[in-house]
């Protein structure tokens, strides 16, 4: 299907959403996190992978410095700040692609914005710190704003809907009428639908499935469906107890279907681990999607 096209330009940065489907390479600074935990804890660990990453093919650097997974604990800003802020310094120096942080805190995106940070990608769509909508405002730059049900520690209890697309359309719609109120720029927006984030295996499947739904809100879309546990569910007929391995390998093939979907039903932008085979599988999706301009 035709995207809607947006162009996001700041700084030094233009990002063009539409005709390609653009990569959000995550980089987990954590010990906790639920795919990569403790991988790239260390700030040379986290340096190597965030090249690594850029060097496959990442449009964005995706940086946190704590696990949003099922049940997990909050840190505190200082904590988060001394696991970010020395790893941005450092990659702001090294690529020419941009840099997200990944925090629902103010105070952290502050100094991650201040120490080479240019887009801020808040799960709590800036409704957890008052604050970050201030931030967002005063440095002007791209903020990705996620729907979830709940909190990490509550979501997914027992997540329901009455009307599962209309109640996060409505959700957008309102909380990008109340944050453009008070001075984020429309033109800076982007939506992310929160695959697992207060929602349960049926509700993922048909947020990827009508994703288009969410072009009225005429906005790009992300989506995140990289190595969830909803992937896990579908596929564990599958799973060997004695190969983590291939399990590994089938749950990553399972991440590009979905991405596959994803970017067939609409998302300009999709946040993965695997951002070398993520590129390979929207080479061909983009294709397809582009191939009714040819005719």
């Amino acid at each position: 299907m035709s995207k809607p096209e947006y162009i996001i330009e700041w700084d030094n940065y233009t990002l063009e959403l539409g005709n390609k489907t653009r990569i959000m390479g995550i980089l987990n600074i954590t010990p906790d996190s639920f795919s990569d935990g403790g991988n790239f804890f260390s700030c040379d660990d986290a340096l190597n992978h965030a090249e690594h990453l850029v060097a496959e093919g990442a449009d964005i650097i995706d940086v946190g410095g704590e696990s949003t997974r099922p049940f997990s604990k909050p840190v505190s800003s200082t904590d988060e700040i001394g696991r970010i802020v020395p790893v941005i310094e450092r990659l702001a120096k090294k690529i020419r692609i941009p840099i997200s942080i990944d925090t629902t805190k103010a105070d952290v995106a502050r100094h991650a914005l201040e120490a080479g940070a240019s887009m801020i990608n808040d799960i709590s769509a800036m409704r957890s710190d008052p604050d970050m909508v201030n931030v967002a405002a005063k440095y002007a730059v791209p903020v990705i704003m996620m729907h979830m049900q709940g909190t990490p520690q509550t979501m997914q209890i027992a997540p329901i809907y009455d009307d599962l697309m209309g109640e996060i359309k409505e959700f957008f719609k309102d909380l990008i009428d109340s944050v453009v109120a008070k001075g984020v720029l429309r033109t800076k927006i982007i939506i992310d639908p929160g695959i697992g984030f207060g929602k349960t295996l049926k509700h993922n499947l048909h947020i990827i499935k009508k994703l288009a739904y969410f072009n009225r809100l005429d906005v790009p879309i992300l989506i995140g469906p990289s190595r969830k546990a909803f992937l896990r569910t579908l596929l564990k007929s599958e799973l060997k107890e004695e190969s983590e391995h291939d399990n590994f390998s089938l749950i990553e093939a399972g991440t590009q279907a979905a991405i596959s979907a994803a970017a067939l039903n609409g998302a300009h932008i999709v946040r993965v681990h695997d951002v070398a085979g993520t590129r390979k599988t929207l080479k061909i999706i983009d294709a397809i999607n582009q191939s009714n301009h040819d005719i």
